[in-house]
């Protein structure tokens, strides 16, 4: 009778913790859909593959701008990828960032400090605050570079237009 209460209450445990931890799990924030919903850049999937994706859609480049997001590599420790948007720009080497689930599983981080290490300074290579040390982390994360928020728009059309006026033999200015 005993062995047959502990098995209930052990079935309703794992039921009740089942119940309990499958939301929570399937809700965690991810980077790529928290960076497009602050920066307002229009990709999907994998954070790996926005990089790509954004090529002759939105400019690209190894500047830091607010507002931008910072594509990283698919690399070990992050098989696909990070992105993160810049909320301010400290220098040509260091900004602040914003982004989720970097420190803390599903975790939104909101101005924290990354720098560029990179020997050419074009943030290929980047170390980015880790709340758990209270510090940059211990290693560089490999970058692809900045995806901007606007595609950069064309050049203002300029027309041609001939003089009206021509000059006559006799020096007299005639329209025409």
């Amino acid at each position: 009778m005993i062995g047959g209460f502990r098995a209930i209450v052990a079935a309703a445990t794992l039921v009740l913790g089942a119940l309990i931890t499958t939301p929570a799990a399937a809700g965690v924030l991810q980077c790529a859909p928290f960076a497009r919903q602050v920066s307002g850049i229009a990709l999907y999937g994998n954070a790996n593959s926005w990089w790509g994706q954004a090529e002759g859609r939105y400019e690209r480049g190894h500047e830091p701008r607010v507002g931008a997001v910072l594509a990283f590599a698919a690399s070990r420790s992050m098989p696909v990828g990070h992105v993160a948007m810049v909320s301010k720009v400290i220098n040509e080497r260091e900004v602040l960032l914003t982004h989720a689930n970097w420190s803390y599983r599903g975790g939104i981080e909101r101005n924290v400090r990354a720098i560029d290490v990179s020997p050419n300074n074009d943030w290929t290579n980047v170390r980015v605050w880790y709340g758990p040390i209270g510090d940059l982390g211990l290693r560089p994360n490999a970058a692809k570079g900045f995806i901007y928020t606007q595609k950069p728009t064309a050049a203002p059309v300029q027309i041609a237009m001939a003089d009206r006026a021509t000059v006559g033999v006799d020096g007299a200015q005639t329209a025409f």
